[in-house]
């Protein structure tokens, strides 16, 4: 019996695992990308995705995995599942990629196939801009002569405890039998499937869960600058909120937030209640709370400079971690970035260290990661933890450092300060 064939559109961090889970699942993949060195990295069994190894390509590979720039894969496709970027430009979605996709798939779509977005995206997406372009002006009928449906992506890169197959797949399509079908479909890669009313409610479900974490996390950042000032520990109050056995979930301050779904996801919902004619306060108050995070570190950090003798123009500064969160090479949004933009905008010598990050464009500055964090921490002012990477003894980081400012909380000490 031949093998199912699938089209993944956009292998990046939600396409590629998505290839790799449908390969071992016994599909015939193939993965299509615009970027040329994409493709022959992955051809030479070289992954650009952190969750996704070398080896793990390498394998997929082996078992028939195809990737390619070729868009005439398509036109064999059972099932094309659409991952492209959708970033938010000026807070204004650019869906550019997934129109794109949507005419590359249009012009060559097999009947009878099943197409699933996948892209992050404001409610009425698939049916707006997505539905028209595979219809083909009427040429064609979803249901009837294809289906089409969305289905969030719930990647979380670095993760280890769950992954694209034992997180459940939320599934909405257009008819009843576009959601079977995709149901149907995604069964056979993960291990529960999450049927929906409608694409609309699917793409809500996305943003409702990112939505949710952004207005919570500027909640405890809020409440950590003036806890600050109270001089009350929000870390312990936290920790003792957290025993509750029920009505709370714990949520931590940190410099910001970074990667594609807290920083923009939420935007794309405020951007859709706006075309109502009205402006969505809660997420606009968290976006503005967390993107103004990086500037409250830097001011404690001129702060904790000043009460010991120094200034910011001129101190040598250490930054612990690059990247948005712990263990991963992703940059993606990164309020780490912007803290050290202020540092050097500050007049501070910066220097960095992230063992997943060699080298750091800053502005018109591309800083290379000190090899011995260490060593580094020793000759600096001050040491500031950005990023809690697990490879840190944050022990002995804290032993060697003049200051040390943890805005992760995981750092002990008389001599350290939190945020």
């Amino acid at each position: 019996m031949e093998r199912r064939s699938l089209v993944v559109v956009g292998l990046g961090y939600v396409g590629l695992p998505l290839a790799v889970a449908a390969v071992r699942a016994g599909l015939r993949v193939h993965g299509l990308d615009s970027d040329p060195d994409r493709i022959h990295g992955l051809t030479q069994g070289l992954s650009h995705v952190d969750d996704i190894s070398d080896e793990e390509v390498c394998e997929a590979l082996d078992d028939g995995f195809t990737p390619t720039t070729d868009a005439t894969c398509v036109t064999s496709a059972d099932v094309v599942v659409i991952c492209v970027p959708t970033p938010l430009r000026q807070s204004v979605p650019d869906l550019d990629a997934v129109c794109a996709a949507g005419a590359t798939v249009a012009e060559r779509l097999r009947p009878g196939a099943l197409v699933v977005l996948e892209s992050t995206t404001y409610p009425g997406t698939t049916t707006e801009i997505l539905l028209p372009l595979l219809e083909r002006d009427g040429s064609r009928a979803v249901g009837a002569d294809f289906h089409l449906a969305f289905s969030p992506e719930r990647i979380d890169p670095g993760n280890t405890s769950f992954s694209l197959t034992n997180t459940p797949k939320v599934v909405g399509g257009v008819t009843e039998g576009c959601t079977r079908a995709a149901a149907e479909f995604y069964g056979s890669i993960v291990d529960e499937v999450v049927p929906v009313s409608s694409p609309a409610v699917a793409e809500m479900t996305k943003l409702l869960e990112n939505t949710y974490r952004q207005v919570n996390i500027a909640l405890v950042n809020e409440m950590s600058v003036f806890c600050h000032e109270l001089g009350i520990d929000l870390w312990e109050a936290i920790d003792a909120a957290a025993t509750k056995p029920f009505g709370f979930k714990p949520f931590y301050p940190g410099p910001g937030v970074g990667g594609h779904c807290i920083p923009v996801d939420p935007g794309y919902l405020s951007h859709r209640v706006r075309t109502l004619g009205y402006p969505f306060r809660f997420v606009e108050l968290a976006q503005e709370i967390n993107n103004g995070m990086p500037r409250i570190v830097v001011s404690r950090v001129t702060q904790l400079l000043n009460d010991n003798g120094r200034s910011l123009r001129g101190a040598k500064v250490l930054l612990l971690g690059a990247t948005y969160k712990a263990d991963i090479s992703d940059e993606r949004e990164s309020p780490c970035r912007v803290a050290a933009e202020r540092l050097i905008a500050g007049g501070a010598e910066v220097t960095y260290h992230d063992p997943h990050v060699p080298s750091w464009h800053i502005g018109d500055r591309v800083l290379n990661s000190v090899p011995d964090p260490a060593e580094a921490a020793a000759a600096a002012d001050m040491t500031v933890l950005l990023q809690a990477h697990s490879c840190y003894d944050l022990d002995h980081l804290v032993a060697v450092s003049r200051l040390f400012f943890d805005t992760r909380g995981r750092a002990a000490g008389k001599q350290v300060a939190r945020l």
